[in-house]
C-alpha cells in the first residue's frame, strides 16, 4: 500500500528480514502475489503459451520459444514472448497459462534483483534455480486445477564456467538437464528433433538453427505451437547465455535461419 508523504513505513519495511522478495511480499501484501485460485469452469477462455526448447552447445546455452498463445482452439495471440532474460547471465522460458506465466517471470526477476540488493552479490545459478522451484511450487494449488506454469531455466555458471539447463514439473521439482530439454504441448515433437540432431560440440550458430528447427517441427504436429510466420514477419524468440552474458538473437538473424529451414523443407518435399 502506498503511504502518504511523511508517514512512517510499517515495521516490516524497516526490519532486517528475508532476502526473498516473494516471502517479504507474502508477509506485507499477499494480494500482490499471483492468485492461488481462479474460476476454472471455462478453461478454454484462459490463454496458454506453448513450446519452449533449451539446448547446450560448446560455450553456452540456447533457449527458444514460439510466439503463439491459444484459448482452446482459438489463436489468441500470435506474437507473445515466452522467453526472457532473468538477469545478466540467465534466461527463463515458460509454457502454460500465459497470464500466470508472465506474473511468475516478473516475480522471479524481482526476486533476483532483491537478493542482490540485500546480499550485495548475485545469487548463484543453483540458487536461482532453487528460487524458481519455490515459485513453481507456490502455484501448485492452481496446477491441480489444470492451470499450470512450467518453466525452463538456463544460464551461464560463472563458477563452473559452463552453460546449464534446469527443467521443472508442476510440483516445483527441479532437474538438471545435461544436453537439452523441452516443455509445452509441442515439446514432445521438438524433443524428437533434438534427439536426432543435437551434439554437444555444436557452435552457437548451429545451436540457434537447431532450436528454430525444433520449434518448426513441433508446429508441424502441434496446433498450439506456431512455426516461423514469414507472411507476418513473426519468428521464434531465441536467446543465448554464455560467458559474455545474455544475448537476444535479432529478429533479422532468426528470420534468415527460419527462411533457410523452410527452403530446405520445401526442396525436400519437392524432390520426394
Amino acid at each position: 500500500m502506498i503511504q502518504p508523504w511523511g508517514t512512517v513505513l510499517p515495521a516490516p519495511y524497516l526490519a532486517a528480514g528475508s532476502d526473498s522478495f516473494a516471502e517479504f511480499t507474502r508477509q506485507v501484501s499477499p494480494d500482490l502475489l499471483p492468485p492461488n485460485t481462479l474460476d476454472t469452469s471455462m478453461p478454454e477462455l484462459l490463454r496458454h503459451g506453448t513450446t519452449i526448447v533449451a539446448l547446450k552447445y560448446t560455450s553456452g546455452v540456447v533457449v527458444a520459444g514460439d510466439r503463439r498463445a491459444t484459448m482452446g482452439t482459438l489463436i489468441a495471440q500470435r506474437d507473445i514472448e515466452k522467453v526472457v532474460g532473468a538477469d545478466d547471465t540467465s534466461v527463463i522460458g515458460v509454457a502454460g497459462a500465459a497470464g500466470l506465466a508472465i506474473e511468475m517471470v516478473r516475480l522471479f526477476q524481482t526476486e533476483l534483483e532483491h537478493y542482490e540488493k540485500i546480499e550485495g552479490r548475485p545469487l548463484s545459478l543453483d540458487g536461482r534455480a532453487a528460487r524458481l522451484s519455490i515459485l513453481v511450487r507456490s502455484n501448485m494449488a492452481m496446477a491441480v486445477q489444470g492451470i499450470a506454469v512450467i518453466p525452463v531455466f538456463a544460464g551461464w555458471d560463472v563458477v563452473r564456467h559452463l552453460g546449464r539447463i534446469f527443467s521443472y514439473d508442476g510440483t516445483g521439482g527441479r532437474y538438471e538437464e545435461h544436453s537439452f530439454c523441452t516443455t509445452g504441448s509441442g515439446g514432445i515433437f521438438a524433443k524428437a528433433t533434438l534427439k536426432k540432431l543435437h551434439r554437444l560440440d555444436m557452435d552457437r550458430d548451429e545451436a540457434v538453427q537447431l532450436a528454430v528447427r525444433a520449434i518448426y517441427d513441433a508446429s508441424d504436429d502441434d496446433a498450439a505451437t506456431a512455426g516461423p510466420d514469414l507472411a507476418r514477419g513473426i519468428y521464434p524468440v531465441v536467446m543465448v547465455a554464455d560467458e559474455d552474458g545474455v544475448t537476444k538473437i535479432s529478429t533479422e538473424n532468426v528470420a534468415l535461419v527460419a527462411k533457410r529451414i523452410v527452403d530446405e523443407v520445401t526442396q525436400s518435399n519437392e524432390s520426394s
